[in-house]
Parts: C-alpha cells; sequence; structure tokens
C-alpha cells in the first residue's frame, strides 16, 4: 500500500506530495492538467522504466520519492527513492541503500497494479488469458502447471536425445572413421577423470625429492639431535621445575615451556616418518613426467582441457557403438521418449482437468461484475480448446481465450474483437475485481477506467470501484463525478504559470465547498449554485466511509 508519494521535476510538476487512503482515493481536473504525470511517477516508483523526457524543463532531474507498507514491513514501512538526471542516468535507493530497477520491480512492482490502456491490451492478448485463470485458480494450478512444465522438459530432453542418436546412426564411413581414429587414439594413453591433477600434485615432490629428505632430516636433527631443541627445554623445564618450589611463576613457565616440548617431540617424530617414505626415484620421476606429457599432447589435440579429451571420448565411443549395436541405443532412446510423452500426455490432461473445471466459474464470477456494471445480460465465457501435440508450449497444451457475449442467446466472440472501448473498460475492471480478490497485488491505480461511461452506468461504476476499496488500496484518476464522490480522498489537479513562464502542475487535497466546486465543474462544466446544490446532494448521498 502506499502511504504518501512526494514528486519532483517530473514533466509539468515541480514539487507535488499525495497521501492515498487505504481505500478509494479519485484524482480530477481539467484535461491536459497533468494527472499523467503522477501515474508516471507511480510507474517510477515501482520500478518500471525510466525516460529522460519526463523530466520537467529546465530542471537537471527528478525525483520520486515514497513510503509503502508491503506485507511483512515494520511500523517504519519500505522508503524508495528513485532520481532520473536530464541525461537518462538512474539511481535507485531502498531504505537509504542503493538498489537495482530490478530489485525494485521484485520488491515493490508485485504490490501494485497500474491498470491503464496498458491494462486493455494485455487484456486483448490472448497470450495473457491462460495466466489470468492459473492466477484466479491460485495454488492448484500453480502445482500442475508445474508438474506439466517439468514433464514437458524432460519429453523434450528425450527428444533431442533421440535425434542425436539417430544422428551418429547415420554417420558416414568418413565420419564413422574419424570417430574410430579418435577413440583409438584417446584408448591407447587411457587418461582417467582426475588423473591429471594427482600427476601434476606429485610431481614437485618426486622432482625435489633429494632437497625435501635433506630438509626434513636437517631439521629433525636440530630439533632431536646431540644438544638439539628438545635437549636444551628439558633443561630448562627440570631447572624451573626445581626453583618453582621458590616461586610458583616459575612452575607455571616450566608447564608452558613442557607443552612446548611436547608438540615438538611430536614435530619430530612426523619428521622422521617423512623422511621414510619420501624417496628420490629417477625411474618414478620419468614416468610421471613422461604420462604428464601423453595427457598433455591429448589435450592440445582434443582440448583444451582434460575434460574435453574425455567428452571427445564417449562421442566418438557413442558414433561407433551406434553404427554397430544394430539401432540398440536408438531404441532405447525411442522408448525412452515414448515414456515421456505418457508422462506428459497425462501431467497435460491433470493440466486441462482443472483449468475445465474452474473456468466456468471464473466466467461467471466476471458476469457477475458486469452486470453490475449495467452490461445487461452480457457475459464473459472462458474457451479451452486442446492444441495439437506440436503447439504445447510452457502454458499448457491448450489454447485459453476470453470470449466476450453482447448479450444472454448471443454468440461469444474474440474479446480482441469487441468494438466498444467503454466494453472493454468495464469488462477489464470486472476482471480486476475479480481476480484481485485471489491475487497478491494491494494498491490498484486505474487511468481511462471510465472511458465511454455515463449515466447508470457511471453509478454503477462508482459503485464496484468502492466495493473493490473495501479489500484494496484504489486510486483512479476519473472525469466522472460519481466516482469522485465515492471517494475517500479527492485530490485536484490543476496547471499554472509556474516561475518563468513553464507550466506547472499543483496536486492538491480537496474537501468541503473546495470539493463540491470541483464535483460541481464535473457534472456540468460549470460550479454554478444549481450544479453546486446537485453535488452537495450526491456527496451526502456517498456510500459510508471505512
Amino acid at each position: 500500500m502506499i502511504d504518501e508519494l512526494h514528486v519532483r521535476d517530473v514533466a509539468l510538476i515541480h514539487d507535488a506530495t499525495i497521501e492515498p487512503s487505504s481505500g478509494l482515493t479519485v484524482l480530477t481536473g481539467e484535461t491536459g492538467a497533468g494527472k499523467t504525470a503522477l501515474l508516471s511517477s507511480v510507474k517510477l516508483l515501482v520500478g518500471e522504466r525510466s525516460d529522460a523526457g519526463m523530466v520537467r524543463e529546465g530542471a537537471p532531474s527528478l525525483e520520486v520519492e515514497g513510503r509503502l507498507f508491503l506485507r511483512g514491513d515494520g511500523e517504519d514501512g519500505t522508503v524508495v527513492r528513485r532520481r532520473v538526471s536530464a541525461d537518462g542516468r538512474g539511481r535507485v535507493e531502498l531504505d537509504g541503500h542503493m538498489a537495482s530497477v530490478r530489485e525494485l520491480a521484485e520488491r515493490v512492482g508485485s504490490t501494485v497494479d497500474l491498470c491503464g490502456q496498458h491494462e486493455h491490451q494485455r487484456l486483448l492478448a490472448v497470450q495473457s488469458h491462460v495466466e489470468m485463470l492459473d492466477s484466479w485458480i491460485g495454488a492448484a494450478a500453480a502445482d500442475v502447471l508445474a508438474t506439466y512444465a517439468d514433464a514437458l522438459a524432460a519429453s523434450e530432453r528425450a527428444a533431442s536425445e533421440l535425434e542425436r542418436v539417430r544422428e551418429m546412426s547415420r554417420a558416414t564411413g568418413e565420419r564413422l572413421e574419424e570417430a574410430a581414429f579418435v577413440l583409438r587414439r584417446i584408448d591407447e594413453i587411457d587418461p582417467r577423470e582426475g588423473e591429471l591433477e594427482e600427476l601434476e600434485a606429485q610431481l614437485p615432490r618426486v622432482e625435489h625429492g633429494e632437497a625435501l629428505m635433506a630438509a626434513a632430516s636437517g631439521a629433525r636433527e636440530l630439533l632431536s639431535g646431540d644438544d638439539g631443541v628438545c635437549d636444551a627445554l628439558s633443561d630448562a623445564v627440570r631447572t624451573l621445575g626445581d626453583a618453582a618450589r621458590f616461586d610458583p611463576a616459575l612452575g607455571t613457565w616450566a608447564k608452558t615451556l613442557e607443552s612446548s616440548l611436547i608438540d615438538i617431540e611430536d614435530v619430530s617424530s612426523e619428521l622422521r616418518d617423512y623422511v621414510d617414505e619420501v624417496d628420490f626415484d629417477p625411474e618414478e620421476l620419468e614416468r610421471i613426467q613422461t604420462r604428464l606429457a601423453r595427457l598433455e599432447g591429448l589435450m592440445r589435440t582434443y582440448g583444451p582441457r582434460m575434460a574435453d579429451v574425455l567428452e571427445r571420448r564417449e562421442r566418438a565411443r557413442e558414433v561407433v557403438a551406434a553404427a554397430s549395436d544394430g539401432g540398440e541405443l536408438e531404441r532405447r532412446a525411442a522408448e525412452e521418449l515414448e515414456r515421456r510423452e505418457a508422462a506428459l500426455a497425462k501431467a497435460a490432461d491433470a493440466l486441462d482437468a482443472v483449468r475445465v473445471e474452474a473456468a466456468p466459474r471464473l466466467a461467471a464470477a466476471v458476469s457477475g461484475q458486469m452486470a453490475l456494471l449495467e452490461m445487461g445480460t452480457a457475459g464473459l465465457e472462458v474457451s479451452i480448446e486442446r492444441l495439437p501435440r506440436a503447439e504445447w508450449g510452457r502454458r499448457g497444451p491448450s489454447r485459453v481465450e476470453f470470449l466476450y457475449r453482447p448479450a444472454a442467446g448471443l454468440t461469444a466472440r474474440p474479446l480482441r474483437k469487441i468494438a466498444s472501448g467503454g466494453e472493454v473498460s468495464r469488462v477489464m475492471l470486472a476482471c480486476k475485481v475479480v481476480l484481485g480478490e485471489a491475487d497478491l497485488c494491494e494498491t490498484l491505480v486505474f487511468d481511462e477506467v471510465d472511458a465511454g461511461v455515463g449515466g447508470a452506468t457511471a453509478v454503477a461504476l462508482a459503485g464496484v470501484l468502492a466495493r473493490l476499496a473495501a479489500t484494496h488500496q484504489v486510486i483512479v484518476v476519473t472525469h466522472l463525478a460519481q466516482v469522485a464522490v465515492a471517494a475517500e480522498k479527492h485530490y485536484l489537479v490543476e496547471k499554472r504559470d509556474g516561475a518563468g513562464g513553464v507550466p506547472e502542475t499543483t496536486l492538491t487535497e480537496i474537501s468541503g465547498e473546495q470539493r463540491v466546486a470541483e464535483v460541481a465543474r464535473m457534472l456540468s462544466g460549470d460550479t454554478g449554485e444549481a450544479s453546486r446544490d446537485l453535488a452537495r446532494e450526491m456527496l451526502a448521498a456517498r456510500s459510508p466511509r471505512r
């Protein structure tokens, strides 16, 4: 939920603040007053792309700052600050820390839904209908869709494997000879995984065996030889121990030295074992060097890494095997694809079953909202048509499309063929009301939702928005007085002459007679007494506030 929004130098807005209610907030004003600038600011707040052209003329940059209360937020909420300079460079801050636009969109974008002309286009795009149906169904659809997606991916991998095996089986004589040669060449040396690393680790120890033995022997002699460190420490421990009866502090140091003596004796013993293990063997050195040279030769030819050599051997082995196994590899790959296709068909049936069961319920719910919007017996139908196997995609095996029925008894047609913008707006709103009850979106911002609407339909539209505001924060840019009077908060958007003659858009929360005057203007275009009286009646008769 948006708690407060502060806008500076966005389009015609120089400096403005809005504190929308938790229910229904409306913005009204003359055409061209700059209402869209506020919507642009909300888009920036939720992580949509910026444009340097949004910066107010003459300003070095724009800034949008907002406080939102998201799920899980504490009493301070989440503070977002976004700046865009006139040269297009941007900066995002979340709770005082730098962030990316992507992080902003992930954290805030899913909680605010901008329902403008773009939303109309989304409703008319058939590919979005399956997403809307699944969103309304919820977890049940998400679970079966995930199972279907996994099954589809497994089937695609199996099909790719079968094609690869068939390609190997079709190997020409020249390609088969090449694979056989590669396999013989690599098998002659027979590298194993991890061998190169083992030899590279052994080589320095074998190569410098004499120096290592000399170092270990010399160090051990210094520690445990005649007059070595161990003898000196033993004498020191004994001397301090004898004197400790006169001063306990000497006894403490004696114990410390005695502990060190034990550690040194352990090191000396380990050095003795090390000397016994290390052996300078010229033959072993030659064996390791020769083996490394052969492995490096393979990497130069088939590398650059040993992993590439091993992979090349495996591919060559498969080509040779495919050409000589009488089609066994292809048979097994075909059987695997058949099993995966059967599992996919089962998952597809389960997904369709969930959608087919829910589709009439979604259609009925949307149609019910359409009736409340004075659309008579018009309704929505949800068509689910199984596609040929070759057309199955990530969203499922069937085509889901919303169809519009102009009236009872008439044939339902695709939504995209509806001619009336007003009908599209009302169907979109009906869908939003129904889907809004199931989604996680907290704030809905509507622009142009009342296009082509008037009369009784305007009253119905206001009622639907008010009911939607009972469960969501709703912000509406409107030209309808019927919607304006239903709001808990009303902001007037005006355009005035600013400093230097540059037009400036202001936002003012209005109430009392100011609100009466604005509603009167919206009703009749003037603020005469008759219009004001009607405006007062409408405001007095509006639904009680939450």
